[in-house]
């Protein structure tokens, strides 16, 4: 409905893959081990990146990942108030 909507529009509609968003590091980009896995790890709210030391909030950390993928760049240098 979304894509149909704005082609009608003329707006660019992207549909991404939100796959493993809260568990890449949203700064370098790495898929660490210190990431939280599995459905034990939904618990854990905050996690630190083992490969650029950067600590990450899983919701803000996935939103930078989808707005970067969004915009078909790296999320560095993506602030999200």
């Amino acid at each position: 409905m979304l894509d149909y909507k704005c082609a009608h529009a003329g707006i660019v509609f992207k549909e991404i893959d939100e796959a493993y968003t809260t568990q890449t590091c949203s700064s370098c980009g790495s898929l660490p081990e210190s990431r939280s896995k599995g459905i034990a790890g939904l618990g854990i709210r905050e996690w630190t990146c083992s490969g650029c030391g950067v600590t990450h909030d899983r919701d803000i950390n996935a939103a930078r990942n989808i707005l970067a993928a969004g915009h078909g760049r790296l999320a560095v240098g993506i602030s999200v108030l």
